[in-house]
C-alpha cells in the first residue's frame, strides 16, 4: 500500500522546476511531480479511511507534495478537528516521518500553525497538565527549532516551567507507528486508532 510514499521520501528537500524550464532535467521533473502526486494520493486514501473510523472528528485537507517554494515535502500531514471546533483549535494530526525504507506515521495533539489565534498556544500548552509515559513523547519548539524529548515526568515538570517562562513556544505530544511499504491500511488503521486513544487525555485537556 505505501510503496509510492516510500519512493517519494527520497525526494525530500529537492527543488521542483517546471519541465519546460528544466532543460535536460525535464523528464526528471515530470517524474518528480508524478511521484509526489502518487504519494499524496496514498496519504489521502489512508486519511479518508481513518476519518471513517473517527465519527467525532472532521478531516482537513492533506498537505501538498511540495511547499510554496516548490521544494519536495514528502512528510505529509492531515489534521482532524472536533465537529464543532474552529480551525484555530487544537486537534489531532497524523504525520509521515522518516526516510526511504525507514518510515512511519505519527499521531499528535497539535494545531495548524497558519490558522492559530491568540489563544491557540495557551490551549496547546495544556497538554503538559496531563502525566505522560513512553512511548509517548514531546516535540518541543523553542527559538524556531523543534526537538524530541522523552515522555517522562521529569521532562513534563521542566517543560511546564519553561513554557511558563516563555523559554519554550509550544509542546506537542506524539506517538510513532512504524510502517512498511507492504503494510495494508487494514493493518495500520487499528494501530492509529490506538494512538488516538492513548493521546485522547491530552487532547481533552486542551479543550477545557
Amino acid at each position: 500500500m505505501f510503496t509510492q510514499i516510500n519512493n517519494y521520501l527520497a525526494y525530500q528537500g529537492l527543488k521542483y522546476i517546471k519541465p519546460e524550464k528544466a532543460g535536460v532535467e525535464a523528464q526528471a521533473m515530470i517524474d518528480f511531480k508524478s511521484q509526489g502526486q502518487a504519494a499524496r494520493a496514498e496519504m489521502m486514501t489512508l486519511s479518508k479511511v481513518l476519518a471513517e473510523e473517527l465519527s467525532e472528528f472532521k478531516m482537513d485537507r492533506v498537505s501538498n507534495w511540495a511547499n510554496q517554494a516548490q521544494v519536495g515535502r514528502p512528510h505529509f500531514w492531515t489534521y482532524f478537528h472536533g465537529l464543532e471546533e474552529e480551525k484555530d483549535s487544537v486537534g489531532f494530526a497524523i504525520r509521515l516521518y522518516g526516510q526511504k525504507d525507514n518510515f512511519g506515521i505519527s499521531v499528535e495533539v497539535s494545531f495548524i500553525e497558519r490558522k492559530k489565534s491568540d489563544y491557540t498556544l495557551g490551549q496547546q500548552a495544556k497538554v503538559l497538565t496531563v502525566p505522560i509515559h513512553e512511548p509517548l513523547y514531546y516535540l518541543v519548539q523553542s527559538n524556531g527549532v523543534s526537538h524530541r524529548e522523552a515522555g517522562t515526568e521529569s521532562n513534563r515538570q521542566r517543560l511546564l516551567t519553561e513554557v511558563a517562562k516563555g523559554d519554550v513556544r509550544k509542546v506537542l505530544v506524539k506517538k510513532d507507528i512504524p510502517v512498511t511499504e507492504q503494510m495494508t491500511i487494514q493493518e495500520l488503521i487499528p494501530k492509529l486508532l490506538d494512538a488516538f486513544k492513548d493521546l485522547s487525555p491530552y487532547y481533552e485537556a486542551t479543550q477545557k
